[in-house]
Formats: C-alpha cells, structure tokens, sequence
C-alpha cells in the first residue's frame, strides 16, 4: 500500500526580523562583555539567515511601536527585557492556536478531494510552549473535524519532531488504509530569546524563528496534477556524541537551549552512518551511499537547515552538489531555523521547483536533541497525470 504526503502548507507570522538589525539590538545590550559583543557580530553574521519572522509585533524596528508596554523590547532604551516562562507560554498559547488552525486548514484546502469530515487522526507538534486543552483539541474543534478523531501530541522533541509525526502518520495509515491523518507543527522559537554572555545562548539567538507547517497523510490517491510525496521509508538513530551539545530546558525565563558549536562536526562525522540504515535494502541507493555517490542517486535532499555550517558539513560528507542543498539553504536564508517545522518548509519548496519530476527520489533528515538524526526516503508524484499542477 502506498502512503503519501499531501498538501504541505507553511504559515509565518506578519512581523519580520531583519538579521541585520537585530544583531545590532543584541549586540548593543547592556552588560554583555566585549567578548560576547564580538561573538554575536560573528553568529548572526555567519548565520546564512537575512530575515526571520516573529509573533512578537513589538521586535520590529520600522513603523510605529505597538500599543501597550513592553514585554520583550523596550524600543526608547533598544533593550531586551526579561519576562518570566509564564509570561511566554501564555503568548504561546494565543499565538500558536491560531496558527496551528491556519496551517491545518491550508493543508486540507491544498490536498485535492479531502475535507474536514475525512480526517481521522490528528498529530501536532512543538517543542516551544504546552497548554491543555492542547493544540490537538484547538484543531479539532476549530475545524471542525469529527467528534470522534483520534489525537495525538508530540512534545519537546525538538527540530527533529516532523519527521516521528509524518512516520508515526504512515504506520496509522497502514494499518488502517482509510485513515486520513493531518499533521500540524507550530513552533514559536522567539517566545525564548534572551540577551546573554554564553556563547551556546548566542548561536541559538542567531538562528531560531517562528513558522507552522502541515500536511496529509494518507493513501488516498492523490488527485491529477497534484504534487505529493509518497513516503517509502524512515530511521532514526543516535550519534555516540552528542548529548550535551544539543538540549532544550525549561527555564525561570523562558526555555534554555543548548546549541554547541560542536553540533556540525558531530552531523557531518555521523550522517553517513546514519542514512544507512534507512537505505538498507535500498539495493543502488545504499551502495551509492557507501561510495560516496548519494548526491547522484538520490535527486533532492531535504535536510533540516539547523544552521549553515551544518548543511555545509552534510554536502561535504555526502558529496552532494551545491544545488542539492539549495532549496534548505533558501529556506534558511528567508525563515531562519523554526525548529521541527523547518524541514516541512524545504519539503514544500522542493515540491514546488520547477526541476521536480515524477518518480524522483527524495532524502529527508533532522537532527534534534540526543544528538538525533531522523531521515525519510520518499518519492516525488505528480498525480494521476504525470505533468506539473
């Protein structure tokens, strides 16, 4: 039975960050020391990201400064305030609800002859705030789905969640070939910035964003011209290194993240080792990742843009062309890293490329808290027609 991915939609909040500016904001903060002034000018200069989006209006620096006082940023003092985790959730639970609904209902909309009464399973995910009701129920009851939907919550997994939800989906789907399951993954990373001297708080500063993605899972075919993916295999495994240098805790002031600047080498070292379990059996595909072929034999590759240097040490380890990477790199450069719904982002702009065909192969990876690497193989359709929506 064939299970695919359809209708991946992306939502971002209206408020952009332009890298520039807010390297200046944090760069000028009031105690840092010299040393950390110079680290942030090198990590968001360094970052690969030009804009970035946030739920926070009050971030901006054009146009007028929203009503209200401060809770994040005092624009007469250009200083970074410190509220308390309460203080975030709550702003995560506002924001978030809404754009788990919009980011659903996009995904239905964009999956050719599925509706709201279809679906039958639902799976959210984030890493960056809880409340209960959860999203879960927000989707249900705001969508309308049917009373009796089955619902699922992935929490604090960090950026590599997308990929268990989209897994998890196929399994439900195989053992229940009527199953339509719809994937939600809201992440609101801003809500946790922090001004500070620790460089490992700095990088993450430099990267994170906020975003919501979507999609279907089912096997339901998809109809003509539509683009999907169909979703063939998934692993997961564990590098032996790691597990301090990636981690995500919560705080009296929001949640921690430990992003260590020893991430890319520990990726780039262990990639390998970790795609081939998922191209065991595979036949050309796990011999041309053992003779360093893999960019030749697999068209297009997903891969979570946690940050440039480590997409620039997964091109290095898998011999993958410059433009093989691109679609993770322009997604990075425009979004910056919005945690585990990244990778959903590069998926959808692969899709929509103008050099996708039919039948090409597709390689999808995260990395997350462990240190985590997830991959899928998956395979581009068209639909029923063959040619381009």
């Amino acid at each position: 039975m064939t299970v695919t991915l359809r209708g991946i939609s992306t939502v971002v909040p209206p408020t952009v960050l332009v890298q520039d500016q807010v390297r200046e904001v944090f760069a000028a903060q009031p105690g840092l020391s010299r040393l950390a002034r110079r680290l942030v000018s090198t990590s968001f200069g360094v970052s690969g990201i030009e804009t970035r989006y946030t739920v926070l209006d009050e971030l901006t620096l054009d146009g007028p400064a929203p009503d209200g006082p401060a809770l994040f940023f005092d624009r007469d003092s250009g200083e970074l305030l410190l509220p308390g985790t309460k203080a975030r959730n709550e702003l995560y639970a506002e924001h978030a609800s809404r754009m788990y609904v919009d980011a659903g209902r996009a995904a239905l909309d964009a999956a050719g002859g599925i509706a709201a009464e279809d679906v039958t399973h639902v799976i959210t995910v984030s890493c960056t705030g809880f409340y209960a009701p959860g999203p879960d129920f927000v989707l249900a009851r705001d969508l309308g789905l049917p009373a009796g939907v089955q619902r699922y919550h992935l929490g604090f997994m960090g950026c590599y969640a997308a990929m268990p939800a989209l897994r998890l989906a196929a399994q439900l789907c195989q053992a229940d070939p009527g199953a339509v399951v719809l994937v939600v993954s809201v992440e609101l990373c801003t809500l946790h910035l922090r001004t500070s001297d620790d460089p490992d708080t700095i990088v993450a500063t430099s990267l994170f964003a906020d975003g919501a993605a979507a999609g279907v899972v089912t096997a339901r075919a998809a109809e003509a011209g539509e683009r999907a993916l169909e979703l063939d295999a998934f692993a997961t495994r564990t590098t032996p290194q790691g597990e301090g240098d990636m981690a995500w805790r919560i705080g009296d002031h929001g949640f921690e993240m430990v992003l260590s600047n020893a991430v890319p080498s520990i990726i780039g070292e262990h990639v390998t080792g970790a795609l081939r379990p998922l191209l065991a059996g595979q036949g050309a595909l796990a011999e041309a990742l053992d003779d360093g072929s893999a960019g030749d034999a697999v068209a297009h590759w997903a891969v979570h843009p946690g940050g440039r240097s480590i997409l620039d040490r997964v091109e290095s380890a898998l011999s993958l062309r410059a433009d093989q990477l691109g679609p993770a790199r322009a997604i990075l450069r425009e979004y910056g890293n919005m945690s585990s719904a990244t990778v959903l982002f590069v998926l959808r702009r692969i899709l929509e490329s103008a050099g996708v065909r039919d039948g090409d192969r597709l390689a999808a990876m995260a990395f997350g808290p462990g240190l985590t690497v997830e991959s899928a193989l998956m395979t581009v359709r068209l639909g029923p027609s063959g040619e381009p929506a």
